[in-house]
């Protein structure tokens, strides 16, 4: 499922499909602010939204075998709920 027929879905079930857009969109928009601060959302049946740390690591670059450094950064993840 994409966004469009999320929208679809909403919009079936609540209101108009401009309205549904307005909040998926809002809901989406809140998520990525809560993890841009570091926050876990926690949406109960479905999973956590949060952030982790991968530490700084050293590396190779295949083609001319040279080593490099991968810097420390932070990723999202999901963690599915048991439903």
């Amino acid at each position: 499922m994409n966004k469009a027929q999320l929208i679809d879905e909403v919009a079936k079930v609540t209101c108009s499909k401009k309205e549904a857009a307005l909040a998926v969109g809002a809901a989406f928009a809140a998520i990525q602010k809560a993890l841009k601060k570091g926050d876990a959302v926690t949406l109960v049946g479905f999973g956590t939204f949060g952030v982790r740390k991968r530490k700084a690591r050293k590396g190779r670059n295949p083609r001319r075998a040279k080593p490099s450094r991968s810097p420390q950064r932070r990723f999202r993840y999901l963690k599915p709920g048991k439903a």
